[in-house]
Formats: structure tokens, C-alpha cells, sequence
């Protein structure tokens, strides 16, 4: 169930020239980095396990039976300690704040417990096992959330509330959102996974999707209105290639596994129909909100590179298999959860993708966002917004194996009249031709 396109929109703004934001563009077949001239002040994010850099460890109570990700190995790579992120070190979130020089960003609960926490260049909202819906969808359907009753809602409600305090003026409010990066996910993902883990079936849990995305939507538009200028909103992870997932519905059908992978196919099938729906939501309110920029982050087929060839981003040819678990064809055990014995951490967690069987290796995170990796040739469309007529529509296909997407808009001719650039990646082979 492939998508037809993926589309990426970027705004560069000329009139600033503080330094170049490195941002990996995240697509089936490229791995590179986008220069981006903007200055951005602070990030907000917004999420659930992949963006929590440590609000479920703050408000846990750590004097009962702590939260796995609170003990180690959690952070072992990286901070040599546990942070309440769910890896062994930084998450995609860490590695943008330091590729815009900003400091990492820090929970939104730790303000709440300590006496001077610096939120004026970014607060992170995103909390362990958060969903897209409200916890009342799930209770009414007796699915259970073992980690929070945290939503995208409550998190854009705790956002609005400290907003006076960082800006005291809607006019600044809006001024300090201009000049921010807005990470909105990845979330909703935890949608499915507590419906999955409550035995529900996949018509049932599809049937989620568009309420879902509606959700995300709808926090989207409420961010724009509040005065949010660029969002970057990742898609969900091929779930068929996750510890977890291959473990609970393993099969004795060989034809239920993609051959080249060993990942299951209706669980990634889903996973797309998700990203797929996502898109054209996100294409929707791109056409709505001109001025705002939307940034797809296409986290699935990030992830895809490195299970069709592990090997060449340096990872083990056992790249099903979790670093940190308790045994198990993909040393996996829900029972058994990493931070606790019998569970024991591997040697080196920069051979594997997976951490702990349903979250994902420093190393992995460090991929998805570093340009590194060779760049695989695409379609690089460029595509000036104003009146008609201002600016010319150019394409460049299967030009180069991109390292520095700079290298390549210097080759273009910026219409002296426009302010502002929009770049379409359309990330697919075909696109060009053979590639």
C-alpha cells in the first residue's frame, strides 16, 4: 500500500542570516540535509514517547516501583544516566536542538519541580504513552493505558497556559511562535498501540485513523492561530519491523513477512494508510494556512533504510532484534522490560535500531537526522509562491547524490521580488525515472 508522494514544505526567509539550520529530510530515498537560512529562537514540541525528553519521569512517583525508562541502561550512551528518555541517549528532537544551537529542550514538567528552569528558548510538552485522542475514547472502549491519561489536548492546554509567562502580549506571543520551530509528534501512534495491546482487532483500530488525524489537526490549526509560522509533523514507524509487534503476532506464514526485511506486512500496510491519511490532512492545511509552513517527517521510510540494508548505516544483521531485553527470537519479552532482570543491555547499542523492543537506539535517531549517509538521487522540485507569473517552476531529477541540499539551491535564480521560497520533495524513484 505505498503512497503516491511525499511531500516536504520548507520556507527559507532571506532577510535572515544568522546561520543554517541542518535539518535531515526524512523520505524513502533521501538522507540529507536542508539548509534552511531562519533564525529560530526556541522549539515547542509536542508528543508521546519519541519526543518525551523526561515529563513522565518528573511526575512519576519514583518511590514505588519506578517506570522502567527512569533506570538503567536508559541513557547509558549519551548522558550516562537516566533522563526520562526512552533510548539509550538522544532522540530526534535532542539532535535538532543542536544542530540549531539551541540547548536541548527541557520537559515542561521539570519546571514544576525546580526552582529555575530557562523555557524562553523551548519547552517539551510530549509525554510517555500520550495519545493524539482523550483518555475518555479509550475508557469508554475498556482500552487501557498503563502509562498516562495524557492527550495532544492536554498538552496544547498546558502550552497555553505557560505561554503568558514566556511573552506578555499577544503581539509578542505571536512574535516569539514566528521565530520557533514546532514539533507537533510523532503522536498517535500510542492510539493504536494501546488498542492493539488490548486485543483489538484491525478493523476496529483503523477504524481510529480518521479521528486521529482530526486530532492532530485540529492542534495544528490551533497552533497556527496562535501564531506558530513552521510545524514539523512526523508520520508514524513501520510497526511491522518493531520487537514488540513481531513478537506478539508472530506467524508461521512465511507470506505474512516482507522477504527482504522479515517485517511483518499488515502491520507496516497499516502504519502507511496512517502516514498516507496524515499527508493529504497535512497538504489540506498547508492550502488553508499559505503563509504557515508544514514539514512532513517521514519517520517510516527513515526507518525502512535501515532494515533493508543494515549493514550499510553500520548497524548488525540482527536488526530486528531490541539491545536491551530478556530473550526471544527478537529478545523481547512484555513482561520482562528492559531496566528490570532478567533483562540484560547488549555490548554495543550503536549495532542495533531498537532499544528496548518498541523505542529506538540513539544511534537510530542519529540516522534519521544526520547527512552522513549518501543521499539517493530524487526529484527535487522548486516551486516560488506569489503572483502567478513572479517566479519560474524549475525540476531538477536524478542531478546528483545530494550531501548539501545548499550546493544545490545556489544553482537556481531567486525572482528579486519574492520573499520567500517553498520547497516539494517528491522522494520516489519513479518520480525521475529509474533511479
Amino acid at each position: 500500500m505505498a503512497p503516491s508522494s511525499s511531500l516536504f514544505l520548507f520556507r527559507n526567509f532571506f532577510t535572515c542570516h544568522c546561520f543554517h539550520f541542518l535539518l535531515l529530510i526524512l523520505t524513502f530515498s533521501v538522507s540529507t540535509e536542508l539548509a534552511l537560512g531562519f533564525c529560530y529562537s526556541s522549539i515547542f514540541s509536542f508528543g508521546d514517547s519519541l519526543a518525551d525528553t523526561g515529563n513522565l519521569f518528573h511526575i512519576s512517583d519514583l518511590s514505588l516501583r519506578p517506570p522502567h525508562f527512569a533506570l538503567p541502561p536508559y541513557g547509558e550512551t549519551y548522558f550516562h544516566r537516566p533522563t526520562g528518555r526512552c533510548s539509550d541517549g538522544r532522540l530526534v528532537i535532542d539532535f535538532i536542538a543542536q544542530d540549531l544551537g539551541l540547548p536541548l529542550v527541557p520537559p515542561y514538567f521539570r519546571g514544576q519541580n525546580a526552582s529555575v528552569v530557562n523555557f524562553k528558548e523551548g519547552v517539551n510538552f510530549a509525554v510517555v504513552g500520550a495519545t493524539a485522542l482523550d483518555d475518555t475514547f479509550f475508557e469508554e472502549r475498556g482500552i487501557h493505558n498503563p502509562y498516562t491519561n495524557t492527550s495532544l489536548r492536554d498538552q496544547l492546554g498546558w502550552f497555553k497556559e505557560m505561554l503568558p509567562s514566556l511573552c506578555h502580549s499577544p503581539s509578542n506571543c505571536k512574535q516569539l511562535l514566528r521565530n520557533s520551530l514546532i514539533l507537533v509528534g510523532e503522536i498517535g501512534g500510542n492510539d493504536y498501540n494501546h488498542a492493539f495491546q488490548s486485543g483489538r482487532n484491525i478493523q476496529e483500530i483503523q477504524s481510529f485513523v480518521p479521528l486521529v488525524i482530526n486530532a492532530i489537526s485540529s492542534a495544528i490549526n490551533e497552533l497556527i492561530e496562535l501564531g506558530a509560522m513552521t510545524l514539523m509533523v512526523p508520520g508514524n514507524l513501520p510497526t511491522g519491523c518493531v520487537p514488540y509487534y513481531l513478537t506478539t503476532y508472530m506467524s508461521s506464514n512465511e507470506e505474512d513477512y516482507v522477504a527482504e526485511t522479515g517485517c511483518l506486512i499488515w502491520l507496516n500496510e497499516f502504519a502507511e494508510y496512517h502516514n498516507e491519511m496524515l499527508r493529504l490532512e497535512l497538504n489540506r492545511i498547508q492550502e488553508l494556512h499559505p503563509h504557515s509552513t508544514i514539514i512532513y517527517a517521514d519517520y517510516y521510510n527513515a526507518a525502512m533504510h535501515f532494515y533493508r540494508s543494515p549493514l550499510e548505516y553500520g548497524f548488525s544483521r540482527e536488526v530486528l532484534k531490541a539491545c536491551c531485553g530478556a530473550g526471544g527470537p527478537y529478545n523481547f519479552k512484555a513482561t520482562e522490560e528492559c531496566g528490570y532482570p532478567p533483562s540484560r543491555v547488549c555490548d554495543d547499542p550503536s549495532l542495533y535500531v531498537s532499544w528496548d523492543g518498541l523505542h529506538f537506539t540513539e544511534a537510530a535517531y542519529r540516522g534519521w537526522r544526520s547527512g552522513s549517509y549518501l543521499a539517493i538521487r530524487a526529484s527535487y522540485q522548486f516551486l516560488y509562491r506569489g503572483s502567478p507569473g513572479d517566479c519560474n517552476y524549475r525540476d531538477i531529477c536524478n542531478t546528483a547524490s545530494l550531501y548539501s541540499f545548499s550546493g544545490v539551491i545556489s544553482n537556481y535564480n531567486y525572482c528579486s521580488n519574492a520573499t520567500a521560497f517553498y520547497v516539494i520533495v517528491s522522494a520516489y524513484p519513479d518520480d525521475c525515472g529509474s533511479a
